[in-house]
């Protein structure tokens, strides 16, 4: 019941930057998580990002902690990864999902209802 669209991923040079963005449709929920993953080949996918789409709560991965923001605009239904300083191991097709309600680990792939096609990220050394 939610359609969810990436776009933004690109060829990028070490040190660069992109900003993602996910788009929604159809019905939303006012408690629900939106996050962001990412699966570079011969890996599984990976926690990136999430925030809550009513408080603005966030939490960052490690790996990108510092480097890149997640941010969301209600009105537009939109959630944004700006993802700056960009490096190689970062490479990866970037997956936007959506979790329904509040509850389980919101880092767990296992959390989230509903995914986009993803987007390719590919960084440059």
């Amino acid at each position: 019941q939610v359609h969810l669209v990436e776009s933004g991923g690109g060829l990028v040079q070490a040190g660069g930057s992109l900003r993602l963005s996910c788009a929604a449709s159809g019905r939303s929920f006012t408690s629900s998580t939106m996050g962001w993953f990412r699966q570079a080949p011969g890996k599984e996918r990976e926690f990136v990002a999430a925030i809550a789409w009513s408080s603005g709560w966030v939490d960052y991965a490690d790996s990108v902690k510092g480097r890149f923001i997640i941010s969301r605009d209600n009105a537009k239904n939109t959630v944004y990864l700006q993802m700056n300083s960009l490096k190689p191991e970062d490479t990866a097709v970037y997956y936007c999902s959506a979790r329904a309600g509040p509850g389980g680990n919101w880092r767990s792939q296992r959390a989230y209802d509903y995914w986009g096609q993803g987007t390719q990220v590919t960084v440059s050394s």
